[in-house]
């Protein structure tokens, strides 16, 4: 009496296992596309402002995404669509993009080589260069000020995910992030230990130290490459 319920359990299981089977996986987002075309639901490609290379458009200050750790360029992407990072630009781009998008797009410029920086447009003077050679590794203790080395590693490397390379970065986009960190239009920082740093900065100090970290070489990190 009790097989026709159990041979109907049996062919609905059956049933939703090959409804299962028949499903297509989900499909990887296809990052050098998105950089390069857009995603096809209203995102520009990324190489518009960033270059085709990742390298930025220095004049403009749009930063170099190449080489860049992918946890930082994740939790970036994620500041702006949440609004944790504010900026016209990339706050509806970012919102415009899945979080497997997003996922994809800082692996994938993370794996890209850093380019060849452009020549600076002036040379620095030799005062403007030891001021900003000293901020960068020695700060301003008398002024409780750290040297920038202290958290973004000797030349400015970079240290973890946390604190980015700011080598290979242009002066106009340094400049801009330090005015947005001291006058507290960004605040997405750990700690706000950038808020803290950049309200200790004068004009000339802030000039002084991107300029500096703008002209020095910036090699391309082990295991980076063309995807």
């Amino acid at each position: 009496m009790r097989a026709v319920p159990v041979l109907a359990t049996a062919v609905g299981l059956l049933l939703a296992g090959a409804a299962l089977a028949a499903t297509p996986p989900a499909t990887k987002p296809d990052a050098a596309a998105i950089a390069q075309q857009g995603n096809g639901r209203g995102v520009a490609p990324c190489a518009a402002c960033h270059n085709a290379n990742g390298g930025g458009q220095p004049a403009a200050g749009f930063p170099r995404l190449a080489g860049l750790p992918a946890a930082y360029l994740h939790k970036q992407l994620d500041d702006f669509a949440s609004g944790a990072r504010s900026n016209a630009t990339m706050q509806p781009v970012a919102a415009g993009l899945s979080e497997a998008e997003r996922v994809a797009l800082a692996a994938y410029y993370s794996r890209l080589p850093i380019p060849p920086a452009a020549a600076p447009a002036a040379p620095l003077d030799a005062q403007q260069k030891a001021l900003g050679e000293t901020l960068a590794t020695r700060g301003r203790w008398s002024k409780g000020l750290p040297g920038c080395a202290q958290c973004h590693g000797p030349d400015g490397v970079g240290v973890g995910d946390h604190f980015p390379p700011l080598i290979g970065q242009s002066s106009v986009y340094i400049s801009n992030q330090l005015h947005a960190w001291q006058k507290g239009t960004r605040h997405n920082d750990p700690l706000q230990l950038m808020q803290t740093v950049a309200g200790k900065l004068s004009e000339s100090d802030i000039a002084a130290v991107s300029a500096w970290y703008a002209a020095q070489p910036a090699a391309t990190p082990a295991g980076a490459q063309q995807p």
